[in-house]
């Protein structure tokens, strides 16, 4: 089973943002990833770090278990929550696009203090603040 877990923030909201992902085979780590997105919202980002994180999983297998810190986008994707915002619903139409090349994927909320989210988190960080002067990018 590939287990991914994915974070993405915004500094301000919207302000500048950015995505960490890590990828688990097991327990071991099989791929770290960060990406600066320019100006954006922390639920835009949240899904584009889930969209990144199953791109890079499905290369691994094709069962993946992908952990959230956003309750939000977990529920938005289960079919909880509706999703109003047609930027969200742009992002959660491509989920399930990539969904389709996959036997399972399963969305689950972990809380921040997770030891494996918190280093998802740190990526997000470190993107952040090796990309600071390029606020002009859009997502």
């Amino acid at each position: 089973m590939i287990k991914t877990y994915s974070d993405g923030g915004a500094r301000g909201n919207p302000g500048p943002a950015a995505i960490g992902v890590v990828v688990y085979d097991g327990e071991k780590i099989v791929k770290k990833y960060k990406e600066f997105l320019g100006h954006s919202t922390n639920n835009r980002a949240e899904y584009k770090g889930v969209i990144n994180a199953l791109k890079i999983a499905k290369r691994f297998g094709k069962e993946i278990i992908c952990y959230l810190d956003s309750e939000l986008v977990v529920k938005q994707l289960d079919g909880e929550y509706k999703i109003r915002d047609k930027h969200l619903l742009e992002f959660h139409n491509e989920l399930k696009k990539i969904e389709k090349d996959l036997d399972g994927v399963k969305y689950r909320h972990v809380r921040r203090e997770d030891e494996c989210m918190q280093e998802a988190d740190r990526l997000v960080n470190v993107a952040l603040d090796e990309n600071m002067g390029n606020i002009d990018q859009k997502t």
